[in-house]
């Protein structure tokens, strides 16, 4: 991957260390890797991204960043591929999840219970619960398809980034072998 082109969209590392919300966890924020654009890091911060964008429960960017940090990758990479589960797409992700899963435990593939929970209601405290409760309902067979679409996700976007990312240098090198030529 381009580094220019990601350093344009990605924070800076004094950025982060500097934000006023952030400043009793900068001990835990100095560990270069967690900043370096690096085949490695980047590809390995990809794959913790995905895979922690499948948890069921909003917390997506804070799992990501934990387990970025936990195994120190690159850390804006894996909060923003979390990105790929939003209000869009999470339903389709669900729904695949529990089909996938009822598909492999061999249940009855039926239609996904509705989450009960008043939108319109200004109780907000209320939402976490009954996010779990729906969770709990769909049973064994959304969670096994959580797993495995988070797993087979995190571990396709691993290849892909590191083949995009060889396949970039390679590019690159053949392009500046042209121009001295």
């Amino acid at each position: 991957m381009p580094r220019k082109l990601l350093r344009k969209f990605l924070p800076s590392h004094e950025m982060v260390r500097n934000h006023p919300h952030l400043a009793r966890f900068t001990r835990f924020l100095h560990h270069p890797n967690l900043w370096h654009l690096n085949r490695k890091s980047v590809s390995a911060g990809l794959a913790l991204g995905l895979f922690a964008a499948y948890n069921p429960l909003p917390l997506q960017m804070l799992t990501a960043a934990l387990l970025a940090i936990a195994f120190r990758v690159n850390l804006p990479v894996a909060v923003a591929s979390t990105w790929i589960t939003n209000p869009v797409t999470t339903p389709f992700l669900f729904a695949l999840a529990y089909w996938l899963g009822s598909l492999v435990t061999g249940q009855s593939v039926g239609a996904l219970p509705s989450l009960d929970f008043d939108w319109h209601d200004t109780d907000w405290s209320k939402l976490l619960p009954a996010l779990l409760s729906w969770v709990v309902s769909l049973g064994p067979s959304f969670l096994l398809g959580l797993l495995m679409l988070a797993s087979l996700s995190a571990l396709l976007g691993y290849l892909l980034s590191r083949l995009g990312w060889r396949l970039y240098v390679l590019w690159y090198w053949r392009r500046r072998q042209d121009r001295v030529q």
